[in-house]
């Protein structure tokens, strides 16, 4: 313990969470037992009523600098010795937890009135309290885990990146340090620049044939070692598995203590991860020069830093409005129908559930998201102008392959800034009204008619639609595999 005693206007040890009554009061009880005092006895030495003492050692009161000085000398012992001694006893250690467990929100909740440890509760007794209120604790946190919870923390989180145009300034230059300690000259990121990021960090990097199913890579911090799947070069681009893993480290990432932080803490990985592999520095004028020239181009941008058509359109929306003074939007819908990533600060008009949330929700089937998994030319981009509520929108997309099947990619902006883009002559044109149910989450009363009591389609809904999210602070992740990793692999 480290904080020092200062005295408050009333003359009272101030409130800080170090010094709290309890622990005072269970190192006054273990000093007085262990010099062979009863209660009576440092009652008299210090001319108090033993109940007052007895309500201090039980942390029900909290004494006066004064009174504790006078304790202080009675047990022959000085005030830094109660305030700054060795840990408590276990029996001590253990009492405290639980009388705080019974000041807590879940004793409460369930109905539970404090009552006093006496000397009696034997030791296993407050152990497996102790325990029973962690599992309780446990469960509850499981339960806040809901796909309601993941929505809401969506919703939430989307609407700090619209607030700020999805651009970080404090991650941008985190990725100008790391960039400047390993002297990155500009340009496409190579594999190589990579590792010397690990070596600035001090780590090495490890591939394995064995890493846990459910990781896209596992840091041994103690012996900074990173390792990652050996089977990467035929999966994906090896750079970004290694800068994923690195940025949670140069951010500091602890344990997310909720769905929320997890899911803040993914964004910020993913948004350092693409301000690595393209530099603001370099790729902001190579956007100007391309916006003067009218010929913004994602492909462009993805070929000149040789990174995924996704990490790209990403990329570009962090720095489109800050930089090029452009609104745009960006979804990511699996081939599903399904809507899987989702932002926009230029008022288009997504469907939403009722807590606002994008991400799962049904892309109308005449947006370009949509469209363009019909298209047989993969080859080349797909552009296309829809017609909405909202006004006239243009996109442009590509469809992507991955695990989970096929997800088209697409950034699109309002049609007065269409002027600036490659793609702006197409002739590919629709019409959404998805705030209207009958455009595409509802069959035409017709059809309807015909076919609702006539039909049962056995749907082929994913399982985690229909299911909690995995528990666990980082959900969906198996921690025996993990932990049992890290022992086979560590260095003897």
């Amino acid at each position: 313990m480290t904080t020092s005693l200062t005295r408050t206007p009333a003359g009272e040890v101030p409130d800080d969470e170090d010094v709290d009554s309890l622990t005072i009061g269970r190192r006054i009880r273990q000093l007085r037992t262990d010099r062979g005092m009863t209660l009576e006895e440092l009652a008299a030495a210090v001319d108090r009523a033993p109940s007052q003492l007895s309500m201090i050692e039980n942390g029900r009161r909290e004494p006066k600098l004064t009174l504790l000085q006078a304790i202080a000398r009675a047990l022959g012992s000085t005030l830094d010795a109660i305030i700054e001694s060795e840990p408590l006893d276990e029996r001590a250690t253990l009492e405290i937890s639980l009388e705080r467990a019974m000041r807590g929100q879940t004793f409460q909740a369930l109905g539970i009135a404090p009552f006093r440890i006496g000397k009696t509760v034997p030791t296993d007794a407050l152990k497996a309290m102790i325990a029973l209120q962690s599992e309780i604790e446990r469960l509850r946190d499981e339960r806040a885990a809901t796909p309601e919870e993941a929505r809401r923390a969506n919703v939430a989180l989307r609407r700090l990146m619209r607030t700020q145009s999805n651009y970080f300034p404090e991650l941008e230059q985190q990725a100008r340090g790391i960039l400047e300690a390993v002297d990155h000259p500009g340009g496409p990121l190579t594999q190589r620049t990579a590792s010397d990021i690990a070596a600035h960090l001090g780590f090495t990097l490890h591939y394995v044939p064995d890493l846990p199913q459910t990781t896209r890579s596992v840091a041994d911090i103690k012996n900074g070692r990173l390792y990652l799947s050996s089977r990467l070069a035929s999966k994906g681009d090896p750079r970004t598995a290694v800068l994923q893993a690195l940025s949670s480290r140069i951010l500091g990432h602890r344990e997310p203590t909720s769905y929320a932080a997890f899911l803040r803490q993914r964004v910020e990985t993913n948004y350092l991860t693409g301000a690595l592999l393209i530099p603001e520095a370099h790729a902001v004028p190579f956007l100007q020069d391309a916006k003067t020239d009218r010929a913004i181009s994602i492909e462009d941008l993805r070929d000149a830093y040789s990174v995924s058509y996704e990490t790209a359109a990403h990329r570009f929306t962090n720095l489109a409005s800050r930089h090029l003074g452009i609104p745009v939007h960006f979804l990511k819908v699996h081939e599903s129908g399904t809507i899987t990533k989702a932002y926009e600060n230029d008022d288009v008009n997504f469907p939403t559930d009722q807590l606002g949330s994008i991400e799962g929700q049904m892309c109308c089937r005449k947006w370009t998201s949509r469209v363009v998994f019909d298209e047989d030319d993969h080859f080349n981009p797909y552009y296309q102008y829809t017609d909405t509520g909202n006004g006239t929108y243009w996109c442009t997309a590509r469809v992507e392959l991955s695990s989970e099947g096929a997800h088209s990619v697409s950034v699109g902006v309002r049609f007065d800034d269409t002027k600036w883009f490659l793609g702006r002559d197409t002739s590919n044109r629709g019409v959404s009204k998805h705030s209207v149910e009958v455009c595409c989450r509802r069959a035409p009363a017709d059809l309807e008619a015909a076919w609702r009591e006539n039909s049962w389609p056995n749907v082929r809904t994913p399982r985690t639609l229909l299911a909690t999210l995995p528990t666990g602070a980082f959900p969906g992740v198996d921690t025996t595999d993990v932990y049992e990793f890290l022992e086979a692999h560590a260095p003897r």
